[in-house]
C-alpha cells in the first residue's frame, strides 16, 4: 500500500462548555483534545489501514504527548515529529455562539508549530512515501512551505501522487508566500478536495460550476467538492455525480472535513468506485459530528463501514 505523508500543525484544542460569544469572562472548559487539522486527517487515514506518516513539531510537555501518543496509538508514523526542548505545543481556545459561528484563540505561529521544516527525520518519511497530502491553512510558516515544496518535487519526481485540501479562508491569503504556494501545490495536484465556494479563490472563473471545469482541464484529475451538510460531489471530466450526506445530530464539526478527505483519500489509492468512496467520506464525516472533540471524531474502517451499512439499510 503507498504511504502518505502530510506536513503541518498539532494543537491541543480547549473548548468551552456552554455556547457564547468570547472569552472575556470566566467559563467553564473541557479538553485538552488532540487537534490541528493535518493531525485530525492523518488520524482518521490511519485508521483507515492505510499506511502513512506526519511531519510536525510539539513542545516536551503535556500537550505534544498527548498528541504523539494518540497519532502512534491509531498508527500513524510520528518518527518525524520534532520534540521541541524551548517551545510549547500549539494550542486552539475553541467558543461556539448560538448561531453556530466559532470564536477562537490561537496560539500556533509562536508555538512549536513554528519550528516545523526539514529535518532528518522529515527527508526521512518523505523519501518513504509515494502521496503527499496539503493542508493549505498549513502553508503559513517558511519552515512549512519548505518542507511541503520539497516534499511535492521529490514525491511527484518518482511517480507518486498529491492532494490538496484548501482549507482556507480569504484573509488567510495576505499571508506572506501563501498565495505562491498554493498556486504551486494545486499545479501538482491529482486529487483536490476544497469545501464549496473554496474553489473560487484558484479559478477566475465566476461560478463554483465553471471554476471546477477550468481547475480540471488544467491538469488536476478529479476534484471532490466538500459540500457540508449537503453531501459530495465528485468530478474527473467522465464522471460527476453528487451524493447526499447522511442525516444526523451535530454535536462538534470540528474536524468532519478532515475525516471525509482522509477517508475518501484512502478510498481513492485503493482503487473504490467514486460513488461507494463519496458514501463512505460522508460517513466518516457523519460520525465525526457525532462526537465532542476534533480528534474524537475520528472512526475505524470497521466502524464506518458498519455506521454506512445501517444507515443505507435504514
Amino acid at each position: 500500500m503507498i504511504k502518505v505523508v502530510t506536513i503541518g500543525e498539532i494543537v491541543v484544542e480547549i473548548m468551552a462548555v456552554a455556547p457564547g460569544k468570547g472569552f472575556r469572562e470566566p467559563i467553564e472548559l473541557v479538553g485538552p483534545y488532540p487537534s490541528g487539522a493535518p493531525a485530525i486527517f492523518i488520524d482518521q487515514l490511519a485508521k483507515q489501514g492505510q499506511p502513512c506518516a506526519m511531519v510536525s513539531c510539539v513542545g516536551n510537555d503535556d500537550f505534544g504527548w498527548l498528541n504523539i501518543e494518540r497519532l502512534r496509538q491509531d498508527g500513524v508514523d510520528v518518527s518525524a515529529i520534532r520534540v521541541h526542548e524551548d517551545a510549547v505545543t500549539g494550542s486552539a481556545f475553541v467558543r461556539y455562539r448560538t448561531d453556530g459561528q466559532r470564536d477562537f484563540v490561537f496560539n500556533i505561529k509562536h508555538s512549536a508549530n513554528g519550528q516545523i521544516g526539514l529535518t532528518e527525520a522529515a527527508k526521512a518519511v518523505i523519501a518513504s512515501a509515494g502521496h503527499l497530502h496539503v493542508m493549505g491553512s498549513s502553508l503559513v510558516s517558511a519552515g512549512i512551505i519548505e518542507a511541503v515544496l520539497f516534499a511535492l518535487e521529490q514525491i511527484k519526481a518518482r511517480g507518486g501522487t498529491v492532494s490538496f485540501d484548501p482549507n482556507i479562508r480569504k484573509e488567510m491569503l495576505g499571508f506572506v508566500g501563501l498565495r505562491e504556494a498554493l498556486d504551486k501545490v494545486l499545479a501538482q495536484t491529482d486529487l483536490f478536495m476544497p469545501s464549496g465556494s473554496e474553489v473560487l479563490l484558484f479559478s477566475q472563473e465566476s461560478s463554483e460550476e465553471t471554476a471546477v471545469w477550468d481547475i480540471l482541464a488544467r491538469g488536476v484529475r478529479a476534484i471532490v467538492l466538500k459540500q457540508g451538510a449537503a453531501g459530495a460531489r465528485y468530478l474527473d471530466g467522465k464522471d460527476d455525480l453528487f451524493v447526499p450526506a447522511f442525516a444526523v445530530e451535530e454535536i462538534d464539526p470540528t474536524g468532519a472535513g478532515d475525516a471525509f478527505g482522509a477517508t475518501f483519500l484512502a478510498g481513492w489509492l485503493g482503487g473504490l468506485d467514486a460513488e461507494t468512496n463519496l458514501r463512505r467520506a460522508n460517513g466518516a464525516g457523519a460520525l465525526a459530528v457525532g462526537r465532542k472533540g476534533p480528534m474524537e471524531g475520528t472512526s475505524t474502517r470497521a466502524e464506518l463501514d458498519a455506521f454506512v451499512s445501517q444507515q443505507v439499510a435504514a
